[in-house]
């Protein structure tokens, strides 16, 4: 009786752990400019995000980190015209912006999206979050070895962990700029688990991330194949489009 208590308990405790997103977008991207908010089908960028994020999470465990520069006003624009909320902060520290985005709203997770990750699979998020509450991990990524296509990539990161590694990655610009690449070059003690894909091993680091008007011409063509909404399309049904360009 005494396990099963304290197994229910521990289960509780897990339930109650706050998972969040944070989305990082700025505006003045330099291969892609504005592509923030460039319109898919009528539809802006961020906006066919936060509607794949919704599909897991809450709309007010949502925020979008952005630059307090002015450059990044129509990023803030947008964010209060969906009632998302939005968090602004150094330009260049990317890796403080994101934990400041995410402690501020007292979560103990906080997922890393980056703002051209247009075609996020919902159900391996899910599952993601529900490993990283059940095992308390510290870190769990399906970036590592790029088994997972480039724009599907999901980072799941404790906060209070990563908070003790910030000291470190802020004496590195290139650590400040790329989130989580501390912790791929130096296995700072943690928990961590990295998601491999072996379903569909020929989806192995192709590009579906937005990051160049080549990319925005293949994003389209194959959003424009969708009969059905443009969140229960996954890595399966992606790849299956892609094969067939």
């Amino acid at each position: 009786m005494k396990f099963g208590a304290e197994l229910l308990q521990k289960r509780l405790m897990n339930d109650n752990k706050k998972v969040g997103a944070v989305i990082l977008s700025r505006f003045n991207s330099r291969r892609l400019p504005g592509k923030a908010l460039i319109e898919i089908q009528g539809k802006p960028v961020l906006d066919y995000i936060i509607e794949r994020l919704e599909q897991v999470l809450s709309t007010q465990d949502i925020v979008i980190a952005t630059s307090a520069e002015k450059s990044d006003d129509p990023i803030a624009e947008f964010a209060d015209k969906r009632s998302i909320k939005c968090f602004r902060g150094p330009l260049e520290n990317v890796a403080g912006r994101f934990f400041e985005a995410g402690n501020s709203q007292n979560w103990d997770y906080a997922i890393r999206v980056n703002g051209d990750n247009i075609f996020a699979d919902i159900n391996l998020m899910k599952s993601m979050i529900n490993r990283a509450k059940n095992e308390n991990l510290d870190f769990i990524s399906n970036v590592k070895h790029r088994t997972y296509p480039k724009g599907m990539s999901i980072e799941i990161v404790n906060l209070e962990w990563y908070k003790n590694l910030l000291n470190e990655i802020e004496k590195d610009k290139n650590y400040r700029e790329h989130v989580t690449l501390y912790i791929y070059e130096n296995n700072p003690r943690g928990d961590y688990h990295f998601q491999m894909n072996d379903e569909l091993p020929e989806a192995a680091g192709i590009q579906l991330a937005l990051d160049t008007p080549e990319d925005l011409a293949r994003t389209r063509r194959i959003i424009s194949t969708f009969d059905l909404p443009h969140y229960t399309y996954n890595l399966k049904e992606i790849m299956d489009i892609y094969g067939e360009e």
